[in-house]
């Protein structure tokens, strides 16, 4: 079974939060975006960090401190979000985008199922990049 991790269902469900209240202009904890998507604090205290690191959420430090986004849900991809999280997002590691995900396959001029894999990729991460937060919020796939 081919399937997204925890971490990147999690980190979605967080992004669509933040999403959701982006119009509010203020950020939100950790704890209450933890509460609201019934999401393990310690846990999403994780994927946060990762998401922060990739300049997709802006973190406030301090008493009233928390996270927002760091651009509208309109110009952020799923693909970004994935990514960010996961470091690559591929259905076999032959085919992963970034080369130090990648494993030399030495079959890779013989083998014939490396197209089929080659193709899923492709269409997988045009999918992926095709999707904004704005969409999610939108319903409109």
């Amino acid at each position: 079974m081919f399937k997204a991790s925890t971490k990147s269902q999690y980190g979605l469900r967080a992004m669509v939060y933040l999403g959701s209240v982006f119009e509010e202009k203020r950020v939100h904890s950790l704890k209450k975006i933890s509460e609201k998507e019934n999401i393990s604090f310690d846990y999403l205290e994780k994927i946060i960090s990762k998401l922060e690191k990739a300049g997709l959420i802006l973190a406030k430090k301090g008493a009233g401190g928390g996270y927002c986004l760091a651009s509208q849900p309109s110009k952020i991809s799923v693909g970004e979000i994935i990514k960010a999280i996961e470091g690559t997002f591929a259905p076999v590691r032959c085919v992963a985008r970034e080369k130090k995900e990648r494993l030399p396959c030495p079959r890779k001029k013989v083998c014939k199922s490396f197209a089929v894999w080659q193709k899923i990729q492709d269409v997988l991460n045009s999918t992926l990049d095709s999707i904004t937060l704005a969409d999610l919020l939108k319903s409109k796939l």
